[in-house]
């Protein structure tokens, strides 16, 4: 986990996963985190997924115009597209701006 700066934007993506074409998706995924890595403003990335499919995924970026570029590349554009074809069942996107935040480790 990483400790973001006050007034960056998290890219919250929820997905329930359809179970198709698992070998793509992850193949897709990977691609994604690494392009997304490259992206202006990128600050990281946190991820969980649950037995049943249930993803949720949060993009950092230092700000909404970072976000959008990466909304807008056409790369992910064409993954995005996909994943409403094959990969997922439904989704939920929600964009919010951090205003704090807090770290601990043991």
């Amino acid at each position: 986990m990483l400790l973001h700066p006050k007034d960056s934007i998290a890219v919250i993506f929820c997905a329930q996963r359809t179970g198709k074409d698992d070998e793509a998706y992850q193949s897709a995924a990977m691609a994604m985190g690494g392009l997304a890595a490259q992206q202006p403003g990128y600050l990281g990335e946190d991820h969980a997924r649950s037995a049943d499919g249930l993803g949720i995924t949060v993009s950092y970026w230092r700000d909404d115009a970072s976000a959008k570029g990466w909304r807008d590349h056409p790369d992910h554009a064409v993954i995005r597209d996909q994943g409403r074809d094959i990969w997922y069942s439904e989704y939920s996107l929600h964009v919010a701006r951090i205003e704090r935040g807090y770290d601990w480790q043991k």
